[in-house]
């Protein structure tokens, strides 16, 4: 059945399926964004050398993941939309480059940090995953919010694109609209670091840094709610860019609170979302429970769905141009063919074994938390 739906499926089935697909990546991009948030907790939560290196060296076996994940969701996106990534990747490319160069210092902190002798010093490499923490998650946030208020380019008739802000991208920073989509996957990703870091690591003999960790959770979660009401206040009345029945691109006012009306599963998967949010937050602050960040990590995959979802379904373009609203990019005309689609749907197919693969090598990661007897170890292997 599976194979009959891939040969005889219509071209924008597949886009639509394609769409999808990048946004289940780029919502996992933003649950596994606890290791970005858990590494900022090092400057103010952790209050010694010890603490900072349990933080370290736990989400040390993580972080990983999360780069893998990103550079996959810019492959899906490369594969299945070429003219975004062409757009969005050749255009404010400024934005990108220092995207990846927070994810570089990252890379080289968590290997060099606890060399012996190590030229610029731990709390130097400290500084830089703090750096990776905020800056990069800000502007990954500020980035998906062009999805909504559109970006500074046009195509030509050969699709040449000319970027018409000398920012390159970085302009997308001064809008209060996108920085309040990141600011609020800052503070969010603090809350789901807290979280992991409960649940992570065996605080036998650091009791405190555990109720540490439980008050930053209901803090950063308190601090992320402003955010989330004014992107969610902003952009219910905000005017989209609809998609009309020859394929022209127009403004049209209530578009986003409209995809939610005529679309209930982005409803439903918001609302699903904020409560699992909730209760993750309530059960790490109020009890002495440490699986709060599977039920928060869900909730965020689910609200990131959504914000996914309201830009690019329902006949939305979910890339719109500020200077040319008909350059403006759609799941329709800015996907690759169906041919190319075809085959990369079969690819697809493997996704769940994938994911069976990560899930367990995630269970013999955790399998063992922890702990301020496993730094000492001359044993214990190698040491974030």
């Amino acid at each position: 059945m599976i194979a009959y739906w891939i040969q005889t499926a219509s071209h924008a089935q597949l886009q639509g399926l394609w769409w999808f697909l990048c946004s289940v990546l780029g919502s996992l991009l933003l649950f596994l964004f606890f290791v970005q948030g858990g590494q900022t907790l090092m400057a103010r939560v952790a209050k010694t050398a010890e603490e900072r290196s349990l933080i370290a060296n736990s989400l040390g076996r993580k972080w990983e993941l999360t780069f893998t994940t990103l550079v996959t969701f810019g492959g899906a996106l490369f594969a299945a939309f070429p003219k975004f990534y062409a757009t969005s990747f050749g255009g404010a490319y400024w934005v990108w480059v220092l995207i990846l160069f927070t994810f570089i210092i990252q890379a080289v902190s968590y290997e060099y940090r606890s060399k012996p002798a190590n030229v610029l010093g731990t709390k130097t490499f400290d500084t830089f995953l703090l750096i990776n923490g905020v800056v990069g998650v800000l502007l990954i946030g500020t980035a998906v919010g062009t999805f909504f208020t559109g970006s500074n380019f046009t195509l030509s008739s050969y699709n040449f694109v000319t970027w018409t802000s000398s920012l390159r991208g970085l302009e997308a920073a001064f809008s209060l609209f996108n920085l309040s989509l990141g600011l609020f996957l800052v503070f969010n990703s603090r809350a789901l670091g807290a979280m992991y870091l409960i649940n992570n690591i065996d605080f036998k003999g650091v009791e405190e840094f555990e109720e540490r960790l439980r008050t930053s959770t209901l803090k950063n979660f308190l601090w992320s709610l402003p955010f989330l009401a004014w992107f969610l206040l902003q952009i219910l009345p905000m005017d989209g860019f609809a998609i009309g029945e020859n394929g022209e691109i127009y403004r049209q006012t209530w578009k986003y609170l409209f995809n939610l009306v005529e679309v209930p599963a982005l409803a439903l998967s918001l609302v699903a979302g904020l409560i699992l949010v909730i209760t993750g937050v309530v059960l790490t602050a109020k009890t002495e429970a440490k699986c709060g960040i599977w039920s928060s990590g869900l909730g965020t995959v689910l609200v990131g769905l959504t914000v996914f979802g309201l830009a690019g379904f329902n006949n939305t373009a979910f890339y719109p141009s500020k200077v040319d609203l008909q350059s403006s990019l759609t799941i329709y005309n800015a996907s690759s063919t169906v041919y190319t689609l075809q085959v990369m749907t079969w690819v697809a197919l493997a996704i769940p074994c994938v994911l069976a693969y990560v899930a367990y090598v995630w269970w013999l990661m955790d399998s063992k938390k922890m702990s301020v007897a496993e730094l000492s170890n001359p044993d214990a292997g190698h040491m974030y």
